[in-house]
This record gives C-alpha cells, sequence and structure tokens, in this order.
C-alpha cells in the first residue's frame, strides 16, 4: 500500500465570524497501491480537488488519518516534509498557473536542485533533466531555455511531470492534467501516466470525465458532495453501475449508436443539510423516508464494489 486514507474529513468554517461550517470532504477512505490509478471521479464541487491538496499537505485534514508508506503524514513538518515532497507531487489542471511568465519554463527545475539536489554536479544535473524530459516525450533542445507562452500547454504539462521524475516519486496526484488540452495531446499524456504506472508509479486521477477514468484506471471513486457514492473495479462500476447518482453519470455520457436526448433531475423541495441522511437525496427518484434520517454505509455489493445507498442494504 502506497497511500491510505482513513476517515478523512474536511470542514470549512464559513458564514459571520465562522457560525456555519462547510462539509466539503466527509468521511472518505481509500488506497492507491504501487503500479495502480484510482481515479477519483465526481461533478465540480464534489471534493476532488480538495482531497488530492489534502493529499499533497497543501490544505489541512480535519479529521481522520493520511498514511504513507504505513505513516501518517498528517503532522510531517521540516525535514519529515520536505522528503514527503521528494516521493509525493502533484500536476494540476492549468499549467500555465505553475509557472511565472517572467522565468524561463526550466527554472522549475532549478528549484527542484535547489531543494534537493544542491550538492549534485552541473553534468550530473543535466543527464537527470535529459533523461526527465525524454521520459515524457520532449526534446530537451527543443523546450530548454523557452519561457511559458513559447510552449504549448501540453508541453508545459510535461514540464511540471518531468519536474516529478526528477525527484524519482513513488506517488503522483493528478488533477485534472488533461482537461485543457486538445484531443491529440489527451491521449499522449494518457499514454504517459500509463507508462509511469507500468514502471510501479502509484496514481490518483482526479477527473470529471468519465472516458478518461474508464481508459487510465483500474480502481473508480465515484464522489457526490464529498462523499463516497460508489467505488471499486473500474470495469465494475462502468459495466453494473449501482448507485443512482453513478447511473445518472453513465446517462449523460453521450454515445455514437443512438441519438442524445436531453433529461433533467426535479429536485425535491428540501435539500437536506450535510450532515443528516443521505446527500444524495434531493436529486434521488428512489429516496425512502429512511434516506432523509441515515446517511447510508457503503454495502459490500461484490468482491469489490461498494456503494452507499440503502437500496443495497439485504445484499
Amino acid at each position: 500500500m502506497v497511500l491510505e486514507l482513513d476517515q478523512v474529513s474536511k470542514i470549512y468554517r464559513v458564514g459571520t465570524f465562522g457560525s456555519k461550517e462547510l462539509h466539503a470532504v466527509s468521511d472518505v477512505s481509500f488506497s492507491v497501491c504501487k503500479g495502480k490509478v484510482v481515479a477519483l471521479i465526481g461533478e465540480s464541487g464534489s471534493g476532488k480537488s480538495t482531497i488530492g491538496r489534502m493529499i499533497l499537505r497543501l490544505i489541512n485534514i480535519s479529521s481522520g488519518q493520511i498514511k504513507f508508506l504505513g505513516e501518517d503524514i498528517v503532522d510531517y513538518k521540516g525535514p519529515a516534509l520536505k522528503e514527503y515532497y521528494r516521493q509525493v507531487q502533484g500536476v494540476f489542471q492549468d499549467p500555465f498557473c505553475s509557472y511565472n511568465p517572467i522565468f524561463k519554463a526550466d527554472r522549475v527545475f532549478q528549484n527542484v536542485r535547489h531543494a534537493f539536489f544542491p550538492d549534485v554536479s552541473d553534468k550530473i544535473w543535466t543527464d537527470k533533466i535529459d533523461q526527465a524530459l525524454t521520459a515524457v516525450g520532449l526534446n530537451p533542445v527543443h523546450v530548454l531555455g523557452k519561457y511559458p507562452h513559447q510552449l504549448s500547454g501540453g508541453q508545459l504539462q510535461r514540464f511540471l511531470i518531468a519536474r516529478a521524475l526528477l525527484l524519482d516519486i513513488q506517488f503522483l496526484v493528478a488533477d485534472e492534467i488533461i482537461s485543457m488540452l486538445d484531443a491529440s495531446t489527451r491521449i499522449d499524456v494518457l499514454n504517459l501516466l500509463a507508462d509511469l504506472k507500468e514502471s510501479g508509479l502509484a496514481i490518483l486521477f482526479i477527473t470529471h470525465d468519465l472516458s478518461l477514468a474508464n481508459y487510465i484506471s483500474e480502481q473508480a471513486l465515484i464522489l457526490y458532495r464529498g462523499c463516497i457514492a460508489e467505488i471499486g473495479q473500474t470495469e465494475s462500476i462502468f459495466e453494473t453501475p449501482l448507485h443512482p447518482y453513478t447511473r445518472m453519470l453513465m446517462a449523460s455520457v453521450p454515445r455514437l449508436d443512438s441519438k442524445w436526448s436531453a433529461g433533467s433531475v426535479e429536485l425535491k423541495s428540501k435539500q437536506l443539510p450535510l450532515n443528516q441522511g443521505c446527500v444524495y437525496y434531493g436529486r434521488c427518484e428512489s429516496a425512502m423516508p429512511m434516506c432523509a434520517r441515515e446517511r447510508p454505509p457503503l454495502y459490500r455489493v461484490a468482491e469489490d464494489h461498494h456503494v452507499a445507498c440503502f437500496l443495497y442494504k439485504d445484499r
């Protein structure tokens, strides 16, 4: 097990003088093994990026545990946190936001050298950069020494992945990393992630695109309003979606073999608070009275397939 989340929650204080609570993530548990990709799927505002940022220690968790190689990383500071970042890195949605436009793009490599490899000779460092760039399909001659505006989004995104490879990482948080790329570049980056997976890298692939998740991951986790709706093997979830939210997501994907008919979901008159009942109650056509009172646990419906829905309580 490379990374494990156990009952992780994130609560923000909002409103006047922090009088109210916003439950961004509620009791999320899952794990990622070496050489595997776990897809974190959900609509905007579901808490996907919040989970990624908590793993990267960019924001603190409110409760629960995050373990890397069996050790709780929540209280890491100083040298321990620096060593953690040597093995865990993230790449985010907008590559242009990761660069200062007044500096050349390869400054991101200089920052890595200054922080982690201050004693490495120029020759060895140049060789490491060339190897990392080649591994992500970039020609060092064509991209080094260029400013961010002189490179495409795909090239900048590969730059960031190469930066992570310089550290010989074991875990990568890939947060919507291809949503801003064109179609031809998307498949290149996906294939790059697949190659990295084959080399043993564990990857959390955060996305709202079902087709990408189905292409790249072995396990899928469906997130809704900060809670896990369904989790299991990607093939099982895509072939047999069980949770009403998962089925709605699958039905929303356009098909080439049939006309895409628009659908609508009628919201109930009252949306339940996040800490009361099922989080999907306000949109669920199959909601029962107990759904308004209790939050369903994850019921095991197959060997590696769990769903948070009372419809499967007796299974």
